[in-house]
C-alpha cells in the first residue's frame, strides 16, 4: 500500500454506494473522507464489485481498494467472477482485493438498522441463496473452487455472512489448500457466532484474521469490554467500521468514538496500532 507508515487507520470494511441500500458516500466520497483523516479504505457493496471503482478512485490519488461479494446478484460463487474483479482492480493495485463469500444467504436476518432500498425495483430477498454448505454439511463444490482460485490470486477471502459451522468448514478447506489470507467477517456478531474461546482456539491457524466491527458495538450486539476480550484472544484482529449507513457516524465521528472505546477496553497503544493499522496492512499487502 502507498506510504503505509503514514496511515492512521486502514478500514477493510466500508459500504459506499451504489449498494443494496442507500449509503452516506459514493466511492470517491469515501476515498476523500479517508484521505482527510490519513487513512485507507476498502469499499464493499452487496450489489456489485467495487474493484473498478477503487481503481478509478486511485487514479485520482485517493486511498481506496476494492472488494467483491459473491452474491448471485453479482454473478455468484464463481472463480471467473473473482478473476474478473482482480483484473478490474488494476495491475498495480497496492492492496489485495477482498473477496467475500455470499451475504444474501438464508432468510433475512433481523437488523437494528433503518434501511432504505437504493433502487425501487430491487428486492434483495429474490436473490437469497442457500448456505455455503450442502445438505450433508460439506462445503459446496463452487465454494471449494473459489478457495482454490484464491490460493493463486492477490486476494483475501472473507467469510461473508457464514455462520460459525460454515465458517469453520471454510477455514479447514482454506488451510488444506494453502489459501494465504482468510478473514472471519465480524466474527463475534450474533449471526457469525464465534466466542472468545473459539477465537483463542483458532489463534494458531496460519493466515487467519478476525474482524470486529464498530457497527456491531454501535448497535449494541456486544459491549465495549468485549472488544478487549477479542483482541486478547487472537493475535490477528482487524478493527473495521462496517459503516456507510446514512444514520450512522461518519468517518471522523467513528474514529473519535473508537478512541474512547479503546481506552474503556483498556487497550495498549501497541494493541490499538495492531488492530487499526498493522494487522490490516499485513492482511492487504500483496
Amino acid at each position: 500500500m502507498h506510504d503505509p507508515a503514514g496511515r492512521v487507520v486502514v478500514d477493510v470494511h466500508y459500504h459506499a454506494g451504489p449498494d443494496l441500500y442507500r449509503r452516506r458516500l459514493t466511492s470517491a466520497g469515501a476515498g476523500r473522507a479517508y484521505a482527510e483523516v490519513g487513512g485507507w479504505v476498502v469499499l464493499k457493496s452487496h450489489l456489485t464489485s467495487t474493484a473498478a471503482r477503487a481503481w478509478e478512485a486511485r487514479q485520482e490519488g485517493l486511498p481506496v481498494s476494492g472488494s467483491l461479494v459473491l452474491n448471485e446478484l453479482v454473478g455468484g460463487v464463481r472463480p471467473q467472477a473473482v478473476e474478473s474483479a482482480v483484473y478490474a482492480h488494476g495491475p498495480d493495485a497496492p492492496a489485495r482485493l477482498v473477496v467475500h463469500l455470499p451475504t444474501l444467504v438464508g432468510p433475512a436476518h433481523t437488523s437494528r438498522l433503518r434501511r432504505t432500498s437504493f433502487h425501487p425495483r430491487l428486492d434483495p430477498d429474490r436473490w437469497r441463496t442457500g448456505r455455503v454448505l450442502d445438505a450433508d454439511g460439506r462445503l459446496r463444490r463452487d465454494v471449494r473452487e473459489v478457495l482454490r482460485a484464491a490460493r493463486d490470486l492477490p486476494v483475501v477471502v472473507a467469510t461473508g455472512h457464514c455462520d460459525r459451522e460454515a465458517a469453520l468448514r471454510v477455514v479447514d478447506e482454506a488451510v488444506r489448500l494453502g489459501v494465504p489470507r482468510l478473514v472471519l467477517t465480524h466474527a463475534t456478531h450474533p449471526m457469525s457466532g464465534f466466542s472468545g474461546a473459539d477465537l483463542a482456539d483458532l489463534s494458531g491457524t496460519p493466515g487467519l484474521y478476525v474482524e470486529i466491527t464498530a457497527l456491531m458495538l454501535l448497535l449494541g450486539h456486544r459491549d465495549i469490554s468485549h472488544l478487549g476480550d477479542v483482541v486478547r484472544a487472537h493475535p490477528r484482529v482487524v478493527f473495521s467500521s462496517d459503516l456507510g449507513q446514512p444514520d450512522q457516524p461518519d468517518v471522523k465521528e467513528w474514529l473519535d468514538v473508537s478512541e474512547q472505546w479503546f481506552r474503556t477496553a483498556g487497550l495498549t497503544s501497541r494493541e490499538i496500532r495492531a488492530i487499526t493499522w498493522a494487522n490490516p496492512v499485513t492482511l492487504l499487502t500483496p
